[in-house]
Order: C-alpha cells, then structure tokens, then sequence
C-alpha cells in the first residue's frame, strides 16, 4: 500500500498544504525525528520565509526533504558512491547527506556555502506531502518548526504554541498533524562533500550511529574538524528551553536536588534513576530509543511547570546516547553558572 493511500491521511489536507506550498508559502509537516518549517526549497523567496518566521540567522543552512527515489543528480553535481550506498540503506530514514550543491539549486538552502543538506523522510505524512508537492519532483527546505534555538518541536501542539501568531497572520500556511514524531531528535548528519580530503565527518550524531554508517561504507565518519560545512544544529547553544537546564552525573543529582529544594528553589527534575521528589519531575525510560522519543515533549513541559531551572540526570554515554547527549549538552550550553550560583548562595 502506498503511504499516500495509507489508512488515517488527510489527503485533501495534504493536497491543500502541497498547493500552499506551490504558491511559495510555509507548511509545518511531521517527520520521523521531528517537525518540520517546510518552503519550496528553489524558491529563495519562500526560503526567506522560514528565515522570517524562526528568526534564523540567513548563513545557517537548511535541510532538504526528497521523496523516496527522488533523483539526487538534480540536487548536486557530484554524488559519490557512498552517497548512493547510505540512500539505499537509510532512506527513508534519519539520515542527511551533505553533498556538493548543483549550480542552479539557489544558496539560500545552504546559507551560502556550495554544498546541501538532502534527507528523505519516512513519516507516511511527509511523504505522502512530498509525493504531491511538484508531482514528488520537488524538495521541501525544512529545518524544524520552532523558533531559532528553542526546543525542537514533536508533536503538531508544539508546533501550533511556537507559531501562533505566524499563524494568525497567515505567515504558516498549514500544519500537518500526524501525532507524535517516533524517533524524537534530529537526523544524523554526514559530510560527504570533502571525500578525496577528508573522508565521511559527522557533522550531527542522531538516531543512525557511526556503527551503522561505517557497516555500509565501510569506514566510520570522522570527528567535525573547523571547515566542515556548517550544519543544522551545530551551535554550541540550541535545542533549549526558556528555563536554564543543567545535567549532572546521577550520582550527584540526589543532593543538589535536595539543597536546592531546602534553599527554596523550584527545580524541574528530568532523570530516569530513583531520585528524591522535586518541585515537577519526568522520568524517563533508561533506554536510548524511548528517551529520545520522549526527550523534547519533556524538555517542554518541565519548561512551563515555573521552575527556576531544570535539573537532568545525565545520560549514560555509550554510542547509542551520543545524540541525546549531544542535544542535551547544547540545551545546557551556558547555563553551568546560574546551578553554581544556586549552590553558592
């Protein structure tokens, strides 16, 4: 069965936000990781857009969404071997190559730099969207639907509290509602654009690890070295909610909680060990794939519950967590002095 005709679409409201789309106006859709901002992708104009609405700075690139069997050879000039060997084993999946970027693909998908960011999606939404927008001949610009920064969006809720009044002026065209994103944090992303001089870099770990790459193309990518292409979430400050977030190790949280507390402060617990009670608190399951799922949603509750910081047991760090980690260390990036001045006071 097609995804198109896959039981619980909205195919006129997928068909209504493809002509929206068309007509170079922005419809959040939901991926596999997350939500997406989505623009025609050789629209500069409608690329703007996404630039407007997240308050994105215009040289940090954006993601272009295919769908399955899409011809790369329109995006980039120059598709290595290994390329061709992740897209048959990864897509659709959550897995974005960056390749040289063709000459009549505008830059604004790539903030400037001659390279692109492709992924093919396997939401059935997504790419039921994809297969209608252009005759699936198209490609969607899509970074997710949050604004610059902040928490990155899983469910259509999210999306609709983060763009409420892009919505009511009619900025956000559309959102496609299709439940909660199954894997919950962004693709993994892989250089492939410098092969002859530096091999595959990780630019983004994610769901797909440098194990799984490396048993395709028999070499597992490198470390992100200082000219790499810039990447969709690589600043050191992202993913983060409005309340400062600080991790510890699990064998500290249990007394900072609890000082913290007889101090009198209001802090968010985020763990999945046995920890004392908090002010609100999520456990989470201590498995990598159901932690990441819910990661996000809970980031996002814990930030409206009135804490004065949000305290994360940290992670294990084996392979399987690195994107977790990744995430939460940026979500945390900074805010290491507001826990130290708690403690201090």
């Amino acid at each position: 069965m097609s995804p198109q005709h896959k039981p619980g679409l909205d195919l006129a409201a997928i068909a209504a936000a493809a002509a929206v789309l068309e007509a170079g106006g922005l419809v959040a859709f939901p991926t596999e990781t997350v939500y997406g901002l989505g623009a025609d992708a050789e629209n500069p104009a409608a690329v703007a857009r996404i630039y407007e609405a997240k308050g994105r700075p215009s040289d940090h690139p954006v993601i272009v969404h295919v769908a399955p069997g899409a011809d790369l050879a329109h995006w980039s000039d120059d598709i290595p071997a290994e390329a061709e060997q992740l897209v048959a084993a990864f897509w659709p999946g959550p897995l974005t190559l960056i390749v040289k970027r063709a000459a009549h693909i505008p830059d604004a998908v790539s903030g400037g730099q001659d390279t692109v960011g492709l992924r093919c999606p396997s939401h059935p939404v997504a790419i039921a969207l994809l297969g209608t927008f252009k005759g699936g001949k198209g490609g969607l610009a899509a970074p997710s639907a949050n604004k610059f920064g902040n928490v990155s969006p899983t469910t259509a809720q999210h999306v609709r509290d983060e763009f409420d009044a892009e919505l009511g002026s009619g900025l956000l065209g559309a959102v496609l509602d299709g439940g909660q994103s199954d894997v919950g944090i962004e693709s993994t992303i892989v250089d492939l654009s410098r092969l002859a001089t530096h091999g595959p870099v990780l630019l983004r770990p994610g769901h797909i690890s440098s194990e799984q790459i490396a048993a395709v193309i028999g070499r597992a990518p490198a470390v992100a070295d200082a000219a790499a292409p810039r990447a969709s979430g690589t600043l050191e400050s992202h993913y983060a909610p409005h309340t400062p977030v600080a991790m510890q190790h699990s064998d500290a949280v249990g007394e900072t909680l609890n000082r913290l507390l007889n101090d009198g402060r209001r802090v968010a617990l985020i763990h999945y060990s046995d920890m004392p009670p908090a002010s609100a608190s999520v456990r989470l399951d201590a498995d990598p794939h159901s932690y990441a799922h819910a990661l996000y949603a809970s980031l996002r509750t814990m930030d409206q519950v009135g804490a004065e910081l949000i305290l994360v047991e940290a992670p294990p760090t084996g392979p399987e967590w690195l994107g977790i980690n990744d995430r939460l260390r940026r979500a945390a990036f900074g805010s290491s002095g507001i826990l130290q001045q708690f403690l201090s006071a």
